[in-house]
């Protein structure tokens, strides 16, 4: 799997943060598909931010297809049966407070790639040119969308 995330990650820009960074190991991932990290160590100011533990979450998970589908043709080259996809997960837990002196529970994250099979053969200049965009306006909007989640106002 080309997926391999360095240690540290360098977080985006969030109220509150100074210069984050996640320095993390390897964890065994729930599928052999998958790959997962575990937050171990924070950097930069990060006032209050716990790293991962049993009852505490902080780690992302990969998800790739098991099986990757393909285009099913019949001999003219026609697509037979219904269009096809392969799904591609990214899964995130971190504990976190909900009720002031309670233990943690999990917030989670969750981004599904759906690729239309035949996608990454006939047009991955815009399969990529999506994901750049895409991850750019979460990178981009990272600050804005934490004071959202926390605050309700858009």
């Amino acid at each position: 799997m080309t997926i391999n995330v360095t240690s540290p990650i360098t977080g985006a820009a969030q109220t509150g943060l100074t210069s984050p960074t996640y320095t993390h190991v390897s964890m065994a991932a729930p599928s052999a598909n998958g790959k997962q990290i575990g937050v171990t160590a924070l950097g930069g100011t990060q006032t209050n931010v716990r790293v991962a533990s049993a009852s505490d979450p902080f780690w992302i998970n990969f998800v790739a297809p098991a099986v990757l589908k393909g285009s099913k043709l019949d001999s003219e080259g026609n697509l037979v049966g219904s269009l096809q996809y392969n799904v591609f997960r990214l899964i995130g837990t971190k504990g976190v407070i909900a009720v002031a002196g309670a233990g943690a529970v999990p917030m989670r994250a969750k981004l599904e790639i759906s690729v239309p099979v035949g996608a990454d053969l006939n047009d991955p200049a815009n399969v990529r040119a999506f994901l750049s965009c895409f991850i750019g306006w979460l990178n981009q909007q990272s600050s804005g969308l934490g004071d959202t989640v926390v605050t309700g106002l858009a």
